[in-house]
C-alpha cells in the first residue's frame, strides 16, 4: 500500500482497512509501505502472498505485478498484461471498440503536438489523462473558453490525454465477484460530476444499491461487464464502471482492477448486498490469487 503515485493516500486507507479485515480474521497480515526500494523489502521478508492496495502509477499499471512475479510471490488482481491494459485508457478504448463494447467516441492529444492537432469532437466532451485514477486531472469543457485549462489540466498527470464524447445518463459501477456480476451501483454525485471531492468528501455523493434499473438495462450491463472482464484479462475482483444512456446502451468507461476497499467503498457495498460482509470479501479476494497460483 502506498505506493509513488498522486493517489497514496488513498491507497493507505484502503490498506489498513484490510489489514484490519485480515487481523480480525486471525490471519498474520502485515502492512507494506511502497516506495523506491520495494524490491529489496521483497528480497528480504518471506511473503506468502501479497494484497494488492495500490492505486494508480506503479499499482495499478503492471508494474508491481511484474516485480512480484520476479520473486514469485502470489497476489491479488490481474496479471501483468490485464493491469496493463485496463490501466490505460486508451487501450482499453481501444479493446473495446475492436470488440463492439459500447464506447464513447474519442481522440487523442499529445502534450507537444496538442498545440498543432485540432479537435474534431463537439462539445461537451470528457478530457482526461490516460493513465491516472481517481478522477485526478478530470474535466467536463462545454466550450471552447475551457478547453485549453481543461488539457493544461490533464497534462500534469500524463503526456497523452484522452478527449471523448460526454455521454448524459446513469454513472454505475458494476463489482466483478470474477465472471459475476455483483449489484450494481448507482452513483449520483450532487454536484452532477464525479469528480475526485465528490469521490472522497463524505455526503457529496448518493449511492444507490441496487441500483433502480429495468431488467433488461440491468441484463444488458451485466453482459457489458462480463465482455469487458474477459477482453481486458480480468481476474479476482475488479470493478467496470459504465454510463446507462438515455436510450438504454451501457457506454464502458473503464475497469478499475483494485477498486476501493474501505467499508464505505463500492465494492464492499456491492457485496454488502450479497451477504458478504467486508471481512469475508477480503478473504473471497484472496481465495482468488491462491488458487490462481
Amino acid at each position: 500500500m502506498g505506493g509513488l503515485s498522486p493517489e497514496r493516500e488513498v491507497s493507505i486507507v484502503t490498506g489498513n482497512s484490510i489489514i484490519e479485515a485480515l487481523n480480525r480474521k486471525g490471519l498474520n497480515a502485515l502492512p507494506v509501505q511502497v516506495d523506491h526500494e520495494i524490491w529489496k523489502t521483497l528480497q528480504s521478508n518471506p511473503i506468502d502472498l501479497a494484497f494488492i492496495a495500490l492505486h494508480g502509477t506503479f499499482g495499478e499499471d503492471g508494474c508491481i505485478q511484474g516485480l512480484l512475479e520476479y520473486f514469485k510471490i502470489p497476489y491479488t488482481g490481474p496479471g501483468v498484461m490485464g493491469s496493463a491494459l485496463a490501466y490505460d485508457k486508451l487501450k482499453s478504448k481501444e479493446i473495446f471498440k475492436s470488440n463492439k463494447i459500447p464506447t464513447a467516441d474519442y481522440e487523442v492529444f499529445y502534450k507537444r503536438t496538442s498545440e498543432k492537432t485540432g479537435r474534431t469532437l463537439d462539445f461537451p466532451v470528457v478530457v482526461k489523462p490516460t493513465n491516472q485514477g481517481s478522477s485526478l486531472g478530470i474535466s467536463i469543457v462545454k466550450n471552447e473558453n475551457e478547453w485549453k485549462p481543461a488539457l493544461k489540466t490533464a497534462f500534469t498527470y500524463s503526456d497523452e490525454v484522452i478527449a471523448e464524447k460526454f455521454i448524459e445518463g446513469k454513472l454505475l459501477a458494476i463489482g466483478m465477484q470474477e465472471m459475476e456480476p455483483m449489484p450494481i451501483v448507482h452513483i449520483r454525485p450532487k454536484s452532477g460530476f464525479y469528480d475526485y471531492e465528490a469521490k472522497y468528501t463524505s455526503g457529496k455523493t448518493e449511492y444507490i444499491c441496487p441500483a433502480d434499473l429495468e431488467k433488461n438495462e440491468a441484463d444488458r450491463c451485466r453482459k457489458i461487464a462480463q465482455q469487458v472482464f474477459h477482453v481486458l484479462r480480468g481476474r479476482g475482483f475488479p470493478r467496470v464502471d459504465v454510463i446507462l444512456d438515455n436510450e438504454g446502451i451501457p457506454f464502458v468507461l473503464e475497469m478499475n482492477t483494485v477498486p476501493g476497499m474501505t467499508p464505505t467503498s463500492l465494492l464492499p457495498m456491492a457485496a454488502q448486498k450479497m451477504g458478504l460482509g467486508f471481512d469475508d470479501l477480503v478473504v473471497e479476494i484472496i481465495k482468488t490469487a491462491q488458487r490462481d497460483y
